[in-house]
């Protein structure tokens, strides 16, 4: 016989504290009610669905989200895709539909602050459309102590605050990104550097210097210095470029992919009156990379 679920909804977007929190639950009433737990969540931003011109800064991609959410605990992560049609579903709808004829849904935990469906709904009107679909809905209580959100660890990712992000985050922020050619220029300064380009959508932090650990594809892990800004000194171009020094790597590394875990933010991106200047700067740089590594 069928055991049922357990199951909450949510874009869970950087999968932080707030996130986990709510994700234990699921898995706390899953256990005391014999039931399997479920998360459902969404490969697209069901902002930029309903908006044509909206360009979502997301802390992960989907498959960092699906790996984190894995990594939670669950017995089962559900990525839907979020589409037109989808987002005219009304929460019962949806409850009927999807949670209940698809996935077996017989508990739905709902975010302390969270709603659902086209139109929304109060906690009220969720229990009774719950009540009517074969699903009680559990509201959970919010994390205690601290408020943990998205949209905060954006901003202080916008600040270059990469520690306090992580501590929301619970976990370093990463940035995922294929080496594609770049300019060239770090290795005549003596700093080869490998340019990566991230998943479209993915937030870039503020502009500056960080200590990083680069991950390539193979699993193999170095110390990195990373850059993001415009190369104020060299070329004075708008682009942004996303480059990193691989402390102790000799190689080539193009069309392959790099993970990089932030741990500190070194300083703000600046211009230099030449190139030598920037060398020195760049030597300091890199020892207090390796002082924090």
């Amino acid at each position: 016989m069928e055991r049922g679920r357990v199951a909450t909804i949510g874009f869970f977007d950087g999968v932080h504290r707030g996130h986990r929190f709510l994700i234990d639950t699921v898995r706390r009433v899953a256990a005391e009610r014999g039931m399997d737990s479920l998360i459902v969540t969404f490969a697209e931003h069901p902002r930029s669905v309903l908006q044509s011109d909206y360009v979502p800064e997301l802390l992960t991609s989907p498959e960092e989200k699906t790996a984190l959410l894995a990594e939670s605990g669950v017995d089962r992560v559900e990525m839907m895709h979020f589409s037109d049609q989808l987002s005219r579903l009304t929460a019962k709808q949806f409850m009927q539909d999807v949670l209940r004829a698809e996935y077996d849904v017989r508990v739905l935990v709902m975010g302390y602050d969270h709603q659902f469906g086209h139109g929304g709904g109060t906690l009220s009107q969720y229990e009774a459309w719950g009540a009517e679909t074969g699903i009680e809905i559990i509201k959970a209580e919010a994390m205690p102590d601290t408020y943990v959100s998205s949209s905060e660890c954006r901003r202080l990712l916008g600040e270059g605050d990469v520690d306090g992000a992580a501590s929301l985050l619970g976990h370093p922020y990463v940035l995922r990104g294929r080496v594609v050619p770049g300019h060239h220029v770090g290795h005549e300064l003596g700093f080869p550097t490998a340019n990566l380009q991230p998943h479209r959508h993915k937030l870039i932090p503020c502009r500056g210097v960080y200590a990083v650990y680069a991950v390539l594809d193979d699993g193999h892990t170095f110390k990195g210095m990373l850059n993001i800004g415009e190369r104020p000194t060299i070329d004075n171009s708008t682009n942004v470029t996303i480059e990193v020094n691989l402390i102790d790597f000799d190689g080539n590394i193009y069309g392959r992919d790099v993970t990089l875990r932030f741990v500190s933010y070194i300083r703000k991106e600046a211009r230099f009156s030449s190139r030598q200047e920037l060398v020195d700067q760049i030597r300091r740089d890199r020892a207090r990379v390796l002082s924090l590594l």
